[in-house]
C-alpha cells in the first residue's frame, strides 16, 4: 500500500512539473504572437528561474510564480 501511494505521489509530482513547463511554453508562444502582431522585431523571450532574471524585463509569470518570461532586445548585427 505504501509503495502504491509513493508511486502515485511521484507520478503526480512529475505530471505537475510537466504541466507547468508546458504552460510556460504556451504562454511564451502567446506573448511572441502578441509582440509579432505589434510589429516588434529583434527580440528574445526566455523562460528563466526567478534567480536568473538579472536586468531583463519580465513580461510574464508561470509555473506558479517560480518562473518568469523575460524580454531582451537583440543588438542589431553589423
Amino acid at each position: 500500500m505504501k509503495q502504491t501511494i509513493a508511486f502515485l505521489l511521484l507520478a503526480f509530482a512529475s505530471s505537475s512539473a510537466f504541466a507547468a513547463s508546458r504552460y510556460c511554453e504556451e504562454l511564451k508562444a502567446e506573448l511572441t504572437a502578441k509582440l509579432d502582431a505589434h510589429g516588434v522585431k529583434d527580440y528574445t523571450l526566455e523562460i528563466v528561474d526567478n534567480a536568473d532574471i538579472k536586468d531583463r524585463k519580465v513580461i510574464g509569470t508561470c509555473a506558479a510564480g517560480s518562473k518568469k518570461i523575460v524580454y531582451s532586445k537583440n543588438k542589431p548585427s553589423t
